[in-house]
């Protein structure tokens, strides 16, 4: 694979990620009514639709400041910038990190979009158990986080070049 054919790729994956992101909450705006919820697995998993002012799981969402709007909106641009030149230069054979960092982005700028057309994220999927639940989240943040676990996996468990893998790289250039 070339390395404009891989960058098409995970440009790809970060755009369908963005589409999908953009479409559900689309659907979940026009037809869950804000704060009420379908029942989808009894005990286990509902679509409620909520309206998060915080970060990704709500973080900071019971904060006042008027700070936190544009402080979430620059780092979201920061971490796209970074992820963006981290994905320019990935052209090693390692796909884990360009979908990772590919779903990443496409999380990123699906979030950075609600925030700064609304200064706020539509927020969906439940997950629960009995009293115990997981904070409300959305289809980016959980691009964001399978791209992170995927660059944690890759970062585990990629054997490190040897001496002579090295060499060969450079012998080949």
């Amino acid at each position: 694979m070339t390395k404009n054919s891989a960058r098409a790729i995970y440009l790809s994956i970060a755009l369908v990620v963005v589409a999908l992101d953009r479409w559900t909450k689309y659907l979940v705006a026009q037809r869950i009514p804000l704060y009420r919820n379908i029942q989808i697995i009894p005990g286990i998993f509902r679509l409620t639709h909520t309206e998060n002012t915080g970060a990704a799981f709500s973080l900071f969402a019971d904060s006042t400041g008027p700070w936190k709007t544009a402080l979430l909106i620059g780092f979201s641009a920061v971490a796209l910038i970074v992820v963006s030149v981290l994905l320019w230069k990935n052209h090693h054979t390692h796909v884990a990190t360009g979908v990772g960092l590919s779903l990443i982005m496409g999380g990123a700028l699906g979030n950075l979009w609600d925030r700064v057309l609304r200064g706020r994220v539509v927020d969906f999927l439940l997950f629960y158990v009995k009293r115990y639940q997981w904070p409300v989240f959305n289809l980016a943040d959980s691009a964001i986080v399978v791209g992170a676990g995927l660059l944690v996996l890759e970062i585990l468990f990629h054997k490190s070049s040897g001496p002579e893998e090295i060499t060969a790289r450079a012998d080949s250039r």
